[in-house]
């Protein structure tokens, strides 16, 4: 974050919310009317203003004639934040609960009357934008792992948008592998992405198997949980496209077990005969 103050707009506070509460922490404690000259808030307006920080957490209200604010430490502004937003979604969470078997008893029974015609091979794919919706999906499938996710990559430049989801499935005992593209066939730039990339995964991830193809892949993506057996599996896939940029691209999901058996197999290929160690 470049910004500091970016924070007030990441809690989702008004305009005048964030003139406030910053103009707070550089006062310290102070009245309305003091806090409404000093940050240009209309009078009529401080006080409303002053009430939601509250509510939030953000500021302590000390009685007396007149009542005085005080902002809370910017440790515990950050902390109440993250609390306020836990308690959200807990409340989202039970309010979805509370509807479920009423939404389901609904709609269930229409989703699979207009289900019935759809042939399996009508619904092998889907698709999603290439960039949050990709990662998004890619995040559900570490979350959603049991046993095993195999990814195919060139550096793997998106990591940090996984990473918390990668430390969570090796805590759970998924046992990941992760193929990368040689670096001798990625140009300079991305070599270089993908160099910090395997020092990371070594340094933080230990755990995590990587292999170098020297071969082209003609394709990317996560594969979880594939079985042989086609009963289960899910994966995200890009083919190579390098003459089309990323916002103008998709990425495919199946959940067909033979289909991702099938991409298992072409990794386990790859892994063992057409793969290296070491990237040098």
């Amino acid at each position: 974050m470049s910004d500091p103050a970016d924070v007030f707009d990441l809690v989702g506070l008004t305009e005048y919310e964030a003139t406030a509460l910053e103009q707070l922490l550089s006062l310290g404690r102070t009245t309305a009317p003091n806090l409404a000259e000093a940050s240009g808030i209309p009078k009529a307006r401080v006080y409303g203003v002053l009430e939601s920080l509250s509510d939030r957490g953000f500021i302590k209200v000390i009685p007396g004639r007149p009542k005085e604010y005080q902002p809370k430490s910017p440790s515990d502004i950050l902390d109440r934040a993250v609390e306020n937003r836990r308690q959200s979604y807990e409340s989202f969470a039970a309010d979805m609960d509370s509807y479920r078997d009423a939404f389901l008893a609904e709609y269930q029974p229409r989703f699979e009357q207009a289900s019935e015609d759809i042939s399996p091979t009508a619904e092998l794919f889907h698709v999603v934008d290439v960039g949050e919706p990709s990662e998004r999906e890619t995040r559900r499938l570490y979350d959603d792992a049991d046993e095993t996710l195999r990814v195919i990559t060139n550096s793997f430049a998106y990591l940090d948008s996984v990473s918390e989801a990668l430390e969570d499935a090796l805590e759970r005992g998924v046992d990941v592998s992760v193929l990368f593209l040689y670096p001798d066939n990625l140009p300079p730039e991305k070599a270089a992405v993908q160099s910090n990339i395997v020092d990371r995964l070594a340094t933080k991830f230990p755990a995590v198997d990587v292999r170098f193809s020297p071969e082209k892949l003609p394709w990317r993506g996560t594969l979880m949980d594939p079985s042989m057996d086609y009963e289960g599996g899910e994966a995200i896939l890009l083919v190579e496209e390098p003459d089309v940029p990323n916002h103008m691209r998709q990425a495919a999901l199946t959940e067909n077990g033979s289909f991702v058996a099938g991409m298992k197999r072409y990794f386990d290929l790859v892994w063992e005969y057409e793969s290296v160690a070491d990237s040098q």
